[in-house]
């Protein structure tokens, strides 16, 4: 499925690489807030849904190569979260919804990847 049916499907908000929503592919998800745990179990094109919002979380997509960051709960990502997400190419998704129930969307949508 593609990033664009999973954004238009979940209502998401996407505050950057607006461009790329249609090529990626996304093979499943991860969810979580602690980053070693993201960097040790999510894979390469997952969706990563956290309530994390600082620059780092763009280092650890990047480095685990996911297809997008979704931020649940309507919070914002920092300036600089936004920006360096740009240059890496790495789209950031915002949900008004509680984490459980939009990973519960997701995976309706997706299956367990």
């Amino acid at each position: 499925m593609t990033l664009e049916t999973l954004v238009e499907q979940l209502d998401l908000k996407c505050k950057c690489c607006w461009e790329k929503l249609k090529a990626i592919e996304v093979n499943g998800g991860y969810a979580g807030d602690l980053l070693s745990d993201v960097m040790a179990n999510s894979q390469a094109g997952n969706i990563w849904v956290t309530r994390q919002v600082h620059v780092n979380i763009v280092a650890v997509a990047s480095l685990k190569e996911h297809a997008a960051i979704v931020i649940v709960q309507g919070a914002n990502p920092e300036k600089e979260t936004i920006e360096r997400a740009t240059r890496e190419g790495i789209p950031i998704l915002v949900s008004d919804l509680p984490e459980f129930q939009l990973v519960g969307r997701i995976y309706q949508l997706i299956g367990n990847g």
